[in-house]
């Protein structure tokens, strides 16, 4: 969800939006989908208002989003009000905050995505040096479920380990792409219990089902298992 109007909305948008979030932050029940609120950007001059709703609201998002960064000055700034506007509240829950860089580069966004490849590629190795998620772009055809699916499958395969939804019809199948299949979790499991017996043994590297076992396969078994045990169903 967020307070960003669509383009051609009309100038009362974002005061409808500061009205609508606080409630829907409280009614709306994803499960364990999180609720992350998209405020406007800092060069528009309506991200500060947007903070002081939100933040003040009863109950707090999941996540605050900045969009549109240009420079490191505007991630400064909104750390900064983000942090006046809950100095002094206890927080049941860590509220994080996302900030998405957008950069005007001339390409024609099209539903495949190709002129984003790199960008892509470049947020899920970023993130993963720096031990964070790398939440993949958001589909913005909501009515066009297969092509929401094969981007969400593209994604998974690239590494990211979630992808922002604008409708909730597009959760179930986004949480579908994304998680292992029954075969890939029983194989993380059998190899983590493998590399656990051979750790006792006082052994490194190993065979598995054909394939040389190290630290980055077990990692990767590791977060096969913690999102098999996030994702409901699984």
């Amino acid at each position: 969800m967020g307070v960003t109007p669509a383009q051609g909305a009309p100038p009362s948008g974002p005061a409808e939006a500061r009205e609508t979030i606080p409630k829907m932050l409280a009614e709306l029940n994803l499960g364990r989908t999180e609720k992350c609120v998209r405020i406007n950007s800092v060069s528009s001059g309506l991200a500060e208002a947007d903070m002081e709703v939100i933040l003040q609201a009863a109950v707090l998002p999941p996540a605050l989003m900045l969009p549109k960064v240009e420079d490191t000055e505007e991630v400064q700034w909104f750390v900064d009000r983000f942090q006046h506007y809950l100095k002094g509240r206890t927080l049941p829950e860590p509220v994080r905050l996302v900030t998405f860089v957008e950069t005007a580069v001339g390409a024609t966004r099209t539903k495949d995505a190709t002129e984003l490849l790199y960008a892509r590629q470049k947020v899920v190795v970023t993130t993963k040096a720096f031990g964070l998620q790398a939440i993949d772009l958001v589909y913005i055809d909501y009515q066009d479920g297969d092509g929401l699916r094969k981007q969400a499958r593209e994604g998974a395969l690239m590494g990211f380990t979630g992808k922002q939804v604008i409708h909730p019809s597009q959760i179930q199948p986004v949480q579908e792409e994304f998680s292992p299949s029954p075969e890939r979790i029983k194989w993380a499991q059998e190899l983590i219990s493998a590399f656990k017996e051979h750790q006792k043994l006082g052994k490194g590297a190993f065979t598995f089902h054909g394939s040389m076992i190290d630290m980055p396969s077990l990692k990767q078994a590791q977060n096969i298992v913690t999102l098999a045990a996030a994702v409901p169903g699984q």
